[in-house]
């Protein structure tokens, strides 16, 4: 009985490991891949607490993964590919100048940040308006919240 008890202690901190892995998967520095991130943000940084665009830094916040059939309908990514993103909250000022003079959400406060990473490639969508997005295929059709998508690489 004790093999037993220490195989399923292993194998519960395994998986505890591996979801605090995969929770984290888009930390850390990413170059600006898609034309809109070299135009409006440069490269990101995302941290535990904080994004940083273009040299400047926010207070980030993760509310929740992202399931497989939100991430499709942000970033048209095969549903079927067992794929996860991330919802953050975070206050980034309406005004607030990046990459040549340009602004991620025009005069609007940006308030929401999904992330989705696929092998060596982050994708980032960002919102404005203080309720959170509705992650469906319809919802993204007629929402006026979406501010820009983003590609980054490693």
């Amino acid at each position: 009985m004790k093999i037993f008890e220490r195989i399923l202690l292993g194998m519960l901190a395994a998986s505890v490991m591996c979801g605090a892995a995969h929770a984290q998967e888009d930390r850390g520095l990413w170059s600006a891949t898609s034309t809109n991130a070299r135009a409006i943000t440069g490269d990101i940084t995302v941290g535990e607490a904080k994004v940083t665009l273009n040299f400047l830094t926010f207070p980030l916040a993760q509310i929740r993964r992202l399931k497989a059939v939100e991430v499709s309908a942000v970033f048209d990514a095969d549903v079927n590919a067992g794929i996860e993103g991330t919802l953050y909250r975070l206050r980034i000022p309406g005004g607030q100048s990046f990459a040549h003079k340009n602004t991620l959400c025009g005069g609007e406060e940006t308030q929401w940040m999904a992330t989705y990473v696929t092998g060596h490639t982050l994708k980032v969508a960002f919102f404005s308006g203080d309720d959170m997005p509705v992650f469906t295929f319809d919802a993204m059709q007629n929402t006026t919240a979406v501010c820009g998508s983003f590609v980054y690489g490693r």
